[in-house]
Protein backbone atom coordinates (compact mmCIF):
# COMPACT_ATOMS: atom_id res chain seq x y z
CA UNK A 1 0.00 0.00 0.00
CA UNK A 2 1.25 3.70 -1.17
CA UNK A 3 1.81 6.12 2.34
CA UNK A 4 2.95 9.16 3.24
CA UNK A 5 6.60 9.35 4.45
CA UNK A 6 8.63 12.42 5.78
CA UNK A 7 10.31 13.95 3.14
CA UNK A 8 14.15 12.22 3.77
CA UNK A 9 12.44 9.01 4.67
CA UNK A 10 11.79 6.32 2.17
CA UNK A 11 10.80 2.91 1.13
CA UNK A 12 14.25 2.47 -0.99
CA UNK A 13 16.99 4.67 -1.68
CA UNK A 14 18.98 3.82 -4.96
CA UNK A 15 22.46 4.99 -4.85
CA UNK A 16 23.34 5.66 -8.70
CA UNK A 17 21.36 7.19 -11.48
CA UNK A 18 22.69 5.27 -14.71
CA UNK A 19 20.75 2.32 -16.32
CA UNK A 20 21.19 0.01 -13.43
CA UNK A 21 19.62 2.57 -10.82
CA UNK A 22 17.21 4.25 -13.03
CA UNK A 23 15.70 0.64 -13.82
CA UNK A 24 15.60 -0.55 -10.15
CA UNK A 25 13.87 2.58 -9.27
CA UNK A 26 11.24 2.45 -11.76
CA UNK A 27 10.44 -1.09 -10.35
CA UNK A 28 9.30 0.39 -7.14
CA UNK A 29 7.80 3.37 -8.36
CA UNK A 30 5.20 1.53 -10.03
CA UNK A 31 4.55 -0.70 -7.39
CA UNK A 32 3.87 2.53 -5.71
CA UNK A 33 6.32 2.92 -2.81
CA UNK A 34 8.71 6.19 -2.27
CA UNK A 35 11.83 5.95 -3.86
CA UNK A 36 14.92 8.21 -4.00
CA UNK A 37 17.34 7.98 -6.42
CA UNK A 38 20.50 9.72 -5.55
CA UNK A 39 22.60 10.74 -8.98
CA UNK A 40 26.48 12.14 -8.98
CA UNK A 41 26.18 12.28 -13.11
CA UNK A 42 28.94 10.25 -13.85
CA UNK A 43 28.07 7.23 -15.43
CA UNK A 44 31.01 5.18 -17.02
CA UNK A 45 29.88 5.33 -20.72
CA UNK A 46 30.29 8.91 -20.67
CA UNK A 47 32.52 8.90 -22.71
CA UNK A 48 30.61 7.03 -25.44
CA UNK A 49 29.20 8.84 -28.05
CA UNK A 50 26.65 5.82 -29.30
CA UNK A 51 25.14 2.92 -27.12
CA UNK A 52 24.61 -0.11 -29.19
CA UNK A 53 23.40 -3.58 -28.19
CA UNK A 54 20.36 -2.66 -25.89
CA UNK A 55 16.96 -4.26 -27.73
CA UNK A 56 15.17 -0.67 -29.10
CA UNK A 57 18.27 1.78 -28.31
CA UNK A 58 20.52 0.87 -30.75
CA UNK A 59 23.00 3.80 -31.86
CA UNK A 60 21.17 6.27 -29.00
CA UNK A 61 24.03 8.34 -27.11
CA UNK A 62 23.83 6.95 -23.80
CA UNK A 63 22.74 10.14 -21.87
CA UNK A 64 19.96 10.48 -24.35
CA UNK A 65 18.59 7.04 -23.05
CA UNK A 66 19.19 8.01 -19.62
CA UNK A 67 17.32 11.38 -20.04
CA UNK A 68 14.28 9.81 -21.17
CA UNK A 69 14.28 6.98 -18.15
CA UNK A 70 14.62 9.90 -15.81
CA UNK A 71 11.75 11.39 -17.61
CA UNK A 72 9.87 8.62 -17.73
CA UNK A 73 11.06 7.68 -13.73
CA UNK A 74 9.83 11.14 -12.73
CA UNK A 75 6.25 10.51 -13.91
CA UNK A 76 5.24 8.39 -11.15
CA UNK A 77 4.41 10.77 -7.87
CA UNK A 78 6.44 8.47 -5.96
CA UNK A 79 9.28 8.94 -7.11
CA UNK A 80 12.29 11.42 -6.61
CA UNK A 81 15.85 12.03 -8.00
CA UNK A 82 18.49 14.27 -6.05
CA UNK A 83 21.57 15.31 -7.99
CA UNK A 84 24.60 14.57 -5.48
CA UNK A 85 27.83 12.33 -4.75
CA UNK A 86 26.60 9.58 -1.71
CA UNK A 87 29.30 9.81 0.15
CA UNK A 88 28.58 7.94 3.18
CA UNK A 89 26.09 4.76 4.27
CA UNK A 90 25.24 3.58 7.69
CA UNK A 91 22.65 1.27 9.12
CA UNK A 92 20.43 3.28 11.32
CA UNK A 93 17.02 1.38 13.09
CA UNK A 94 15.68 -1.02 11.06
CA UNK A 95 16.61 0.82 7.92
CA UNK A 96 19.81 2.50 6.46
CA UNK A 97 21.08 6.61 5.92
CA UNK A 98 23.06 8.03 3.36
CA UNK A 99 24.50 10.95 3.53
CA UNK A 100 25.80 13.23 0.46
CA UNK A 101 28.59 15.66 -0.66
CA UNK A 102 25.96 18.03 -0.23
CA UNK A 103 25.32 17.85 3.74
CA UNK A 104 21.84 16.15 3.40
CA UNK A 105 20.92 12.86 4.98
CA UNK A 106 18.30 10.33 3.44
CA UNK A 107 16.64 7.38 5.18
CA UNK A 108 15.43 3.97 3.55
CA UNK A 109 14.05 0.86 4.68
CA UNK A 110 16.04 -0.83 1.63
CA UNK A 111 18.99 0.13 -0.44
CA UNK A 112 19.95 -1.26 -4.04
CA UNK A 113 23.64 -0.07 -4.68
CA UNK A 114 23.90 1.20 -8.38
CA UNK A 115 27.46 2.92 -7.73
CA UNK A 116 29.41 1.20 -10.64
CA UNK A 117 33.14 0.53 -11.09
CA UNK A 118 35.94 2.96 -11.92
CA UNK A 119 38.21 1.71 -14.92
CA UNK A 120 41.65 1.65 -14.29
CA UNK A 121 43.15 2.23 -17.62
CA UNK A 122 46.15 1.25 -18.41
CA UNK A 123 49.28 3.63 -18.72
CA UNK A 124 49.90 3.94 -22.12
CA UNK A 125 50.31 8.28 -23.28
CA UNK A 126 47.37 8.88 -25.68
CA UNK A 127 45.41 6.34 -24.57
CA UNK A 128 43.24 7.71 -22.00
CA UNK A 129 42.20 10.69 -24.22
CA UNK A 130 40.38 8.05 -27.22
CA UNK A 131 38.87 5.90 -24.50
CA UNK A 132 35.24 5.27 -25.40
CA UNK A 133 35.50 6.47 -28.78
CA UNK A 134 38.74 4.43 -30.79
CA UNK A 135 39.84 2.95 -27.48
CA UNK A 136 37.20 0.23 -26.40
CA UNK A 137 35.98 -2.09 -23.70
CA UNK A 138 33.20 -4.43 -24.93
CA UNK A 139 33.52 -5.73 -28.92
CA UNK A 140 29.83 -6.24 -28.35
CA UNK A 141 29.01 -2.68 -27.78
CA UNK A 142 31.09 -1.03 -30.81
CA UNK A 143 32.78 -3.69 -32.49
CA UNK A 144 30.36 -3.72 -35.65
CA UNK A 145 31.54 -0.04 -36.20
CA UNK A 146 35.07 -0.50 -36.82
CA UNK A 147 35.17 -4.02 -38.01
CA UNK A 148 36.68 -5.28 -40.99
CA UNK A 149 40.09 -4.22 -40.73
CA UNK A 150 42.97 -4.11 -38.71
CA UNK A 151 42.12 -4.03 -35.21
CA UNK A 152 44.53 -4.07 -31.89
CA UNK A 153 44.21 -5.86 -28.34
CA UNK A 154 46.53 -4.23 -25.98
CA UNK A 155 46.71 -6.99 -23.25
CA UNK A 156 46.40 -5.71 -19.47
CA UNK A 157 46.93 -9.77 -17.85
CA UNK A 158 46.76 -13.55 -19.72
CA UNK A 159 43.40 -12.87 -20.23
CA UNK A 160 44.32 -10.79 -23.21
CA UNK A 161 44.50 -14.01 -25.34
CA UNK A 162 40.40 -14.48 -24.84
CA UNK A 163 39.53 -11.26 -25.69
CA UNK A 164 42.06 -11.10 -28.77
CA UNK A 165 40.27 -15.01 -29.70
CA UNK A 166 36.79 -13.11 -29.51
CA UNK A 167 37.62 -9.97 -30.98
CA UNK A 168 38.83 -11.62 -34.38
CA UNK A 169 35.13 -12.29 -35.11
CA UNK A 170 35.09 -8.44 -36.20
CA UNK A 171 38.71 -7.74 -37.94
CA UNK A 172 42.48 -8.98 -38.67
CA UNK A 173 43.67 -8.57 -34.50
CA UNK A 174 47.22 -8.07 -33.56
CA UNK A 175 47.94 -8.26 -29.91
CA UNK A 176 50.03 -6.03 -28.25
CA UNK A 177 51.81 -7.76 -25.24
CA UNK A 178 52.97 -4.17 -24.10
CA UNK A 179 55.36 -6.55 -21.88
CA UNK A 180 52.78 -7.68 -19.43
CA UNK A 181 52.60 -11.37 -20.27
CA UNK A 182 54.76 -13.69 -22.60
CA UNK A 183 52.01 -16.43 -23.92
CA UNK A 184 52.80 -20.35 -23.69
CA UNK A 185 52.84 -22.50 -25.84
CA UNK A 186 49.34 -23.25 -25.81
CA UNK A 187 48.10 -19.39 -25.95
CA UNK A 188 50.48 -19.32 -28.95
CA UNK A 189 48.71 -22.16 -31.06
CA UNK A 190 45.03 -20.53 -29.86
CA UNK A 191 46.08 -17.31 -31.55
CA UNK A 192 47.38 -18.79 -34.32
CA UNK A 193 44.27 -20.59 -34.84
CA UNK A 194 42.11 -17.39 -34.72
CA UNK A 195 45.04 -15.83 -37.03
CA UNK A 196 46.32 -13.51 -34.25
CA UNK A 197 49.22 -11.93 -34.52
CA UNK A 198 51.29 -11.33 -31.76
CA UNK A 199 53.49 -8.46 -30.97
CA UNK A 200 55.94 -8.15 -27.65
CA UNK A 201 56.99 -5.12 -28.26
CA UNK A 202 55.71 -1.95 -25.37
CA UNK A 203 53.36 0.31 -26.61
CA UNK A 204 55.19 4.14 -26.34
CA UNK A 205 52.04 6.12 -27.65
CA UNK A 206 48.61 5.92 -29.14
CA UNK A 207 47.89 8.35 -31.49
CA UNK A 208 44.75 9.74 -33.63
CA UNK A 209 45.42 8.43 -37.56
CA UNK A 210 43.25 11.55 -38.72
CA UNK A 211 40.80 9.10 -40.25
CA UNK A 212 39.10 8.41 -36.89
CA UNK A 213 41.63 5.34 -36.24
CA UNK A 214 44.57 4.76 -34.10
CA UNK A 215 48.74 4.89 -34.64
CA UNK A 216 50.06 2.33 -32.44
CA UNK A 217 53.90 3.51 -31.79
CA UNK A 218 56.40 0.58 -30.46
CA UNK A 219 59.02 1.02 -28.56
CA UNK A 220 61.88 -0.12 -30.91
CA UNK A 221 60.58 2.67 -32.99
CA UNK A 222 57.85 0.65 -35.52
CA UNK A 223 54.62 2.00 -35.88
CA UNK A 224 51.29 -0.09 -36.73
CA UNK A 225 47.91 1.33 -38.14
CA UNK A 226 45.03 0.11 -36.44
CA UNK A 227 40.97 1.05 -37.02
CA UNK A 228 40.53 0.64 -32.78
CA UNK A 229 42.16 -1.08 -29.92
CA UNK A 230 40.21 -3.21 -27.44
CA UNK A 231 41.64 -3.77 -24.06
CA UNK A 232 40.35 -4.66 -20.79
CA UNK A 233 41.02 -1.93 -18.21
CA UNK A 234 40.86 -3.26 -14.11
CA UNK A 235 38.06 -2.19 -12.48
CA UNK A 236 37.40 -0.43 -8.60
CA UNK A 237 34.44 0.20 -6.88
CA UNK A 238 33.26 3.91 -7.46
CA UNK A 239 32.17 4.47 -4.39
CA UNK A 240 33.09 2.92 -0.76
CA UNK A 241 29.40 2.63 0.33
CA UNK A 242 29.56 -1.45 -0.10
CA UNK A 243 32.60 -1.69 2.06
CA UNK A 244 31.02 0.76 4.61
CA UNK A 245 27.84 -1.33 4.81
CA UNK A 246 29.94 -4.18 5.54
CA UNK A 247 29.08 -5.91 2.22
CA UNK A 248 31.04 -8.74 1.13
CA UNK A 249 33.05 -8.88 -2.38
CA UNK A 250 34.15 -11.69 -5.25
CA UNK A 251 37.42 -11.20 -6.97
CA UNK A 252 35.97 -10.97 -10.59
CA UNK A 253 37.30 -11.10 -14.00
CA UNK A 254 38.75 -7.61 -14.00
CA UNK A 255 38.77 -6.49 -10.33
CA UNK A 256 35.96 -6.83 -7.27
CA UNK A 257 32.87 -7.53 -7.80
CA UNK A 258 29.87 -6.80 -4.88
CA UNK A 259 28.88 -10.20 -3.87
CA UNK A 260 25.10 -11.06 -4.29
CA UNK A 261 22.49 -13.71 -4.03
CA UNK A 262 20.20 -15.32 -6.19
CA UNK A 263 17.52 -11.99 -5.83
CA UNK A 264 20.33 -9.29 -5.91
CA UNK A 265 20.69 -9.12 -2.14
CA UNK A 266 24.10 -8.73 -0.65
CA UNK A 267 25.59 -9.93 2.06
CA UNK A 268 24.33 -7.36 4.27
CA UNK A 269 19.95 -7.82 4.41
CA UNK A 270 17.88 -4.86 3.31
CA UNK A 271 20.93 -4.03 0.94
CA UNK A 272 20.59 -5.06 -2.78
CA UNK A 273 23.00 -4.23 -5.86
CA UNK A 274 23.07 -4.47 -9.53
CA UNK A 275 24.88 -2.95 -12.37
CA UNK A 276 28.41 -3.12 -13.22
CA UNK A 277 29.20 -2.93 -9.37
CA UNK A 278 27.69 -6.49 -9.20
CA UNK A 279 29.00 -8.55 -12.36
CA UNK A 280 31.27 -9.28 -14.11
CA UNK A 281 30.23 -8.78 -17.92
CA UNK A 282 29.28 -5.48 -18.31
CA UNK A 283 27.08 -4.21 -20.41
CA UNK A 284 23.55 -1.96 -20.79
CA UNK A 285 21.38 -4.70 -20.95
CA UNK A 286 22.81 -6.43 -18.23
CA UNK A 287 22.68 -3.73 -15.87
CA UNK A 288 18.85 -2.58 -16.92
CA UNK A 289 18.02 -6.86 -16.52
CA UNK A 290 20.05 -6.37 -12.74
CA UNK A 291 18.41 -3.40 -11.78
CA UNK A 292 14.93 -4.71 -12.76
CA UNK A 293 15.63 -7.40 -10.67
CA UNK A 294 16.81 -5.91 -7.99
CA UNK A 295 14.20 -3.50 -8.26
CA UNK A 296 11.48 -6.21 -7.81
CA UNK A 297 13.40 -8.39 -5.36
CA UNK A 298 13.73 -4.89 -2.95
CA UNK A 299 10.20 -3.88 -3.12
CA UNK A 300 9.33 -7.38 -1.98
CA UNK A 301 11.16 -7.74 0.74
CA UNK A 302 9.13 -4.54 2.33
CA UNK A 303 6.06 -7.13 1.83
CA UNK A 304 6.87 -10.37 2.98
CA UNK A 305 10.43 -9.88 5.17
Amino acid sequence: MQYDLPATQYDLIVVGGSFAGLSAAIQAGRARRNVLVIDAGQPRNRFAEHSHGFLGQDGRAPGAILDDARRQLLAYPTARVVAGLANKAAAAGSGFEIMTDRGETFGAARLVLATGVRDILPDVPGLAEHWGKSVLHCPYCHGYEVAGGPLGVLATGPMAVHQAQLIADWGDVTLFANGMFEPDAEQMLALERRNVRFEPAGVAELEQDGSGGLIVSLEDGRKAGIAALFTAPRNTMASPLAEQLGCTFTEGFLGPVITVDDRQQTTVPGVYAAGDAARSMHNIAFAVSGGAFAGVCAHQSLVFD
